[in-house]
């Protein structure tokens, strides 16, 4: 049985100007150990779904419909103290952006140390002693000095390891990492990449990891899931995906990446781009999302929506026009 099961996700936020359908029936699975990515551009609902899946959307505005179960339970039908007792101990999630997510007045030994109370009962000596260890766990350097630091006193990597480490604390079976490399320069990613994949040998968690990095999701995601416009538009294991992409939308994600030794030719090529822009969620779209914006548009693609349909052994696409290859019995 998988340890997350999404189905049929829709997560809408009522405004002035109508309903905005950020999530609109996304459907996935995560299995226990494994990392999935979630690519896309920004809009494209990646952290509402991640938000939705540890009902940190507030309800109103939004409204989160369909069925999460985790370890087969329902999460959309647990109490607030059910889910209280969830986030941060069986599912993690490491936020976009650590000097906004760490609370400015408290050390980080404290930060870290009042999950390890509240879901583990640890005293307060017994909860700093934790701290340091997972502080040399995540790779800081004094780890006992810098737990009586704050956060403005930490580099931008040391703080996103601190993020971290406050999400392992308590050993959970899912992390969630809402684009944790963004703020950091490339030298600082790769240390973040090799420290996640490292502490996902050493503590076992799924990882549900949350991009528009497809060179982050090379590294690191065993299958990735595109989406655009709020729905899944394709979904395949890594190589796959990046060796024969089937909706037209990811071909153009993969196009736009810069290839190594391409100057080296002598020519100059631009990058390839997509065109036009997101539709409006706020109005419903009866054909393909991509309609507006795809190179091999027709009136069957603005009139009817495509299914995901499966066009390689575990490779789904929600393209009319995606080839399927055929399967030859042994």
């Amino acid at each position: 049985m998988a340890l997350l099961e999404v189905e049929n996700l829709q997560t809408h936020f009522r405004t002035p100007d109508g309903i905005n359908r950020a999530v609109d029936g996304v459907n996935f699975h995560v299995n226990a150990g494994e990392t999935v990515a979630i690519v896309g551009e920004s809009g494209c609902g990646k952290s509402v779904t991640a938000m939705s899946i540890l009902r940190l959307i507030p309800e109103p505005p939004g409204k989160i419909a369909g069925a999460i179960r985790f370890n087969g339970k329902n999460l959309l039908e647990a109490s607030d103290k059910e889910m209280r007792a969830i986030r941060g101990n069986e599912i993690s999630m490491i936020f976009q952006e650590p000097m906004t997510s760490l609370n400015p007045v408290l050390t980080v030994g404290r930060q870290i140390g009042e999950t390890l109370r509240l879901h583990q009962g640890l005293s307060a000596q017994e909860a700093e002693d934790r701290a340091v260890e997972m502080l040399n766990l995540v790779g800081i350097p004094e780890a006992k000095r810098r737990v009586r630091e704050y956060p403005h006193q930490l580099s931008g990597g040391m703080r996103q390891r601190v993020m971290i480490a406050i999400a392992l604390a308590c050993n959970p079976k899912l992390l969630i990492a809402d684009e944790p490399t963004t703020a950091l320069d490339v030298t600082i990613q790769a240390q973040i990449l090799e420290l996640m994949k490292d502490l996902k040998h050493r503590v076992g968690a799924a990882i549900v990891l949350i991009t528009h990095d497809l060179g982050v999701v090379a590294e690191v995601a065993e299958r990735v899931i595109v989406m655009y416009a709020g729905r899944k538009v394709e979904e395949a294991a890594v190589g796959p995906l990046f060796r024969n992409p089937r909706h037209p939308y990811t071909q153009g994600l993969l196009g736009s990446m810069p290839k190594l030794g391409s100057s080296l030719t002598g020519e100059e090529t631009r990058l390839a781009e997509i065109p036009g822009l997101v539709p409006s969620l706020k109005k419903k779209i009866p054909g393909c999302v991509f309609a507006s914006r795809c190179p091999k548009v027709t009136d069957l693609c603005t009139q009817y929506a495509p299914a995901l349909e499966e066009k390689a052994p575990g490779h789904v696409a929600a393209c009319h026009y995606a080839l399927r290859e055929e399967v030859v019995a042994a």
